[in-house]
C-alpha cells in the first residue's frame, strides 16, 4: 500500500479507500468487521461512509452502514488508527433523514442535525473528512458532471452559507476537513473561492465517479484537482460491477448488485455495452483481471488521491486491494485511450 496527501490538510490516506455502503444490505455487520480487518491488515487507513448508506437507500436502513462501521473501531479501540470520512445527504425530497420529517437540505439545522448522528452512530467524537454527499443547488444530473448540458432551476442554499456552517463543525471540533462529492468545477471553484475570500475552511478533495467508461472527471476537473490540490476520491471505479466482465453476454450472477437492485441505469446507457466489452476484451488480451485493470487505470491519474473499492465478498475484495499490483503501462494506456476515443463517456 502507498499513500497520498489529502488535499493540504496534512493528512495521508492509502490510495485504495474502503467503501462501506453494502454493509447493512447486502453485507451483514460481521461481515464488514471482517471487510474492515482485512482491509486494515493490508495497509487501508482509509473509510468512507455516509449517513444515507446502505445502498439502496431506505428508511429502514438509514444509517446502518455508520453505526457498522462504529461498532468496528469501538472493538478494535482503533479510531486514531482511521481517516473516517461520511457525508451530509444534499437536496433531496426523502423525508426519513430528518426527524421533522422535512425533505432533506444543506441548512444549517440540518447539517447541523445530520452530523451530531453521524457522531452518535459511528460513536467517534471527530470526523476526518466531512463531505457533502451532492449539492444542494439543482444540477443536470446527480453525477452533476454530464456530457449533456440541461439548465436547471431550484431553491438551494448558498455555497458560501454551507460553507459557513462547516466552519463551525470545525471550530467546534467535530470536523476536521471538508469535502465535497458529486460536484462540478464550478462548484468547486465557488467552494474555493469563498473559502479563500472569507477563511473558511478549504475543501480537501473530490468524492466523483470515475471509471474506464466515465471519464468526465479529466475534461475540467483534472486540472482543478492538480493546481488546487482538491484531489478526487473515485467511486464507482469497477462502473458498479459492469467493469469486471461479470454481466457479459446478459449474465446475471446471483447476489450480484445488478441481480438483486433495478438501479444500476447509470451503466446501461446505449453506448455502454461495447464499452464495457473492448475494455474487458483488452484486460484479457493482456492477461489481465478486467476488475484489476479498471482499478490500476483509476488508481494511476495524476489528479486521483484515492481510489473507493466496494466488495460483498472477501474475494472480491482480496482482488481489489491486489489490483494496485497491476502496471498501467505507456502500451497498454495507448490502448485504453484508443478504446475511449471510440466509445468515449457512455457512463456519465
Amino acid at each position: 500500500m502507498h499513500y497520498r496527501p489529502l488535499g493540504r490538510t496534512g493528512l495521508e490516506v492509502s490510495a485504495l479507500c474502503l467503501g462501506t455502503m453494502t454493509f447493512g444490505e447486502q453485507n451483514s455487520e460481521s461481515e464488514g468487521h471482517a471487510q474492515l480487518d482485512y482491509a486494515r491488515e493490508r495497509g487501508i487507513d482509509f473509510i468512507d461512509t455516509a449517513e444515507l448508506y446502505p445502498i439502496p437507500p431506505k428508511a429502514e436502513t438509514q444509517g446502518e452502514t455508520e453505526r457498522i462501521v462504529g461498532t468496528w473501531m469501538k472493538a478494535r479501540r482503533n479510531r486514531a488508527d482511521v481517516v473516517l470520512a461520511t457525508k451530509v445527504v444534499g437536496r433531496s425530497r426523502n423525508t426519513w433523514f430528518r426527524d421533522d420529517g422535512a425533505p432533506a437540505e444543506l441548512s444549517r439545522a440540518q447539517i447541523l442535525e445530520a452530523v451530531d448522528k453521524s457522531l452518535k452512530r459511528l460513536q467517534t467524537d471527530y470526523i476526518d473528512l466531512y463531505q457533502i454527499h451532492w449539492p444542494d443547488r439543482a444540477v443536470s444530473q446527480f453525477g452533476a458532471n454530464p456530457v449533456i448540458y440541461a439548465p436547471t432551476s431550484g431553491p438551494e442554499h448558498p455555497i458560501e452559507e454551507t460553507l459557513a456552517v462547516m466552519d463551525e463543525l470545525v471550530e467546534a471540533g467535530k470536523v476536521r476537513h471538508v469535502g465535497l462529492s458529486n460536484e462540478s468545477a464550478w462548484g468547486t471553484m465557488t467552494f474555493l473561492k469563498h473559502a479563500e475570500a472569507k477563511g473558511l475552511p478549504r475543501v480537501a478533495s473530490l468524492q466523483n465517479a470515475y471509471s474506464l467508461v466515465n471519464r468526465t472527471f479529466e475534461g475540467g476537473l483534472a486540472e482543478i484537482a492538480r493546481r488546487e490540490d482538491v484531489g478526487l476520491l473515485a467511486y464507482s471505479p469497477l462502473a458498479q460491477g459492469y467493469l469486471t466482465g461479470k454481466y457479459e453476454g446478459g449474465a446475471r450472477p446471483a447476489g450480484a448488485r445488478r441481480t438483486l437492485f433495478d438501479r444500476l441505469q447509470r451503466y446501461e446507457t446505449p453506448g455502454a455495452p461495447a464499452a464495457i466489452t473492448a475494455y474487458v476484451a483488452l484486460a484479457r488480451e493482456w492477461g489481465l483481471d478486467p476488475a484489476q485493470m479498471a482499478l490500476a487505470f483509476a488508481a494511476s491519474r495524476s489528479f486521483t488521491t484515492s481510489v473507493i473499492i466496494g466488495a460483498t465478498t472477501m474475494a472480491q475484495l482480496k482482488a481489489n486491494i491486489d489490483a494496485l499490483d497491476v502496471a498501467i503501462t505507456p502500451e497498454l494506456e495507448a490502448r485504453i485511450d484508443a478504446i475511449h476515443l471510440l466509445h468515449t463517456n457512455p457512463c456519465p
